[in-house]
């Protein structure tokens, strides 16, 4: 990599290195195996064959953890943390100056947390590095989040259920309302709000978007980055948008008041307004709103949609078999999809084998069981009934009562029929979303 690529926050990657990697990392040891041998030889290509191998694997996150006498590698590949390598201080020194250059991060500040962001150019495809560095008690550790653009889906690569794909195509189709994701970090809320901006895109209705950051670029799409330390925050950037005729605006998160109001109002005036909340459930969308200091008035009419989502890990299907379900696990996976609507397809219960990971797993899977991961959907529809109700002020726990009376499957029962198909565990459901939410 040339110098002036560096200052501006080019990484190129020299083929043979991507051509070596493409043909010796078949899993997460050979990748160890290649990266040990860098160390070792504590060549200027480390850097490198870090980030490419990182991103052949399909991780999410690079995260260098300084330690008292050694600086720890990991990787996070289907939403779990895995050890790479432990190397000496001095490496990292030099690995941690260069990434502070490409990122654009001051390189003489080290007791203050700092962002930064760089492109890495493949043969295929450029591909956005977030970069976080923050004081640790052993030095500076290091974050790095991988904006892959080939993790964009539409709709259609969701892995979606027939009854949740068909309520999000007629919603998305609204000319006004408030659709609104939940879920924690790392969740894919951005992944799903993207892929219905994708679905509806057309050239009839412009789309703009403010994001913090903005992580994928997509065509045709007016998109726009938040500064707060610039004082352009949501709030700030949401009342611009609604200047500039849009149909459909997209806010990456509501995190306070006046974002709340006028997103609320632009859904009330028109527009279809797409966002994200951090609620444990979808229900507790409605609550959470009316305690930032959203009026109950405002939030019924508004609200149309609300989709509280997890990731979970599927089942390598190389080395995973199916079997039997044992009694009590039978019974849990029926008591939890009892009185499912009938809009709900689901496999004969009685007939069912579940899915079993290899204790040892193997290469494809790099020995965890589990390869891939698919989304668990819970979604919260407001009829005229519910927005009704919502006037009334109720406590969360009555708001999901009615929303499961009125057909609402809830992330566990989402759970368990991904179980039921043979694509993830009742261990991986129970893992992520807790028993019987």
């Amino acid at each position: 990599m040339s110098e002036e690529n560096s200052i501006l926050g080019l990484v190129t990657i020299a083929p043979e290195i991507i051509e070596g990697m493409n043909k010796d990392v078949k899993s997460i040891t050979d990748f160890k195996e290649i990266i040990e041998v860098y160390i070792a030889q504590n060549t200027t290509e480390l850097l490198d064959v870090l980030l490419y191998g990182a991103i052949h694997l399909g991780a999410s996150d690079i995260h260098f953890e300084p330690q008292e006498d050694k600086v720890r590698l990991r990787i996070r590949l289907d939403g779990n943390l895995q050890d790479i390598a432990f190397f000496k201080k001095d490496i990292y020194h030099n690995i941690l100056n260069r990434l502070k250059l490409i990122s654009k991060i001051k390189l003489n500040i080290t007791d203050k947390p700092q962002d930064g962001r760089f492109t890495i150019e493949t043969a295929e495809a450029l591909i956005e590095m977030r970069t976080s560095s923050l004081p640790s008690e052993y030095g500076e550790s290091v974050v790095m989040r991988i904006l892959d653009a080939k993790n964009l889906k539409n709709i259609e690569s969701l892995g979606l259920r027939k009854d949740i794909y068909d309520i999000f195509v007629k919603e998305i189709k609204r000319p006004n309302g408030m659709i609104v994701v939940t879920g924690p970090t790392g969740s894919g809320k951005t992944t799903t709000l993207y892929a219905f901006l994708m679905k509806i895109q057309n050239p009839e209705i412009k789309i703009i978007t403010i994001e913090d950051p903005i992580e994928y670029h997509i065509k045709g799409i007016s998109q726009t980055q938040a500064s707060p330390e610039k004082g352009y925050g949501f709030a700030e950037g949401l009342k611009s948008i609604v200047r500039q005729d849009p149909d459909v605006i997209l806010v990456g998160e509501i995190r306070d008041l006046e974002t709340a109001k006028i997103a609320l109002q632009a859904s009330l005036t028109g527009h279809l307004v797409l966002s994200t909340l951090h609620t444990n459930d979808s229900a507790g969308t409605v609550p959470r709103l009316i305690d930032l200091g959203a009026g109950a008035s405002s939030v019924a009419p508004a609200l149309k949609m609300v989709i509280a989502q997890r990731l979970v890990r599927k089942v390598c299907r190389e080395c995973s078999k199916l079997t039997q379900p044992s009694a009590e696990q039978l019974k849990e996976i029926k008591t939890g999809l009892k009185n499912l609507s009938k809009e709900v397809q689901i496999p004969d219960l009685d007939k069912i084998q579940i899915a079993k990971i290899s204790e040892k797993g193997c290469t494809v899977c790099s020995f965890t069981g589990y390869k891939g991961r698919t989304g668990l959907y819970e979604v919260f529809l407001v009829d005229s009934e519910m927005e009704k109700f919502i006037l009334s002020n109720p406590p969360v726990s009555d708001i999901k009562e009615l929303a499961i009376k009125n057909g609402m499957v809830t992330i566990w029962q989402s759970g368990l029929i991904e179980v039921a198909l043979g694509i993830t565990t009742l261990e991986e459901v129970k893992k992520v979303v807790g028993e019987d939410e």
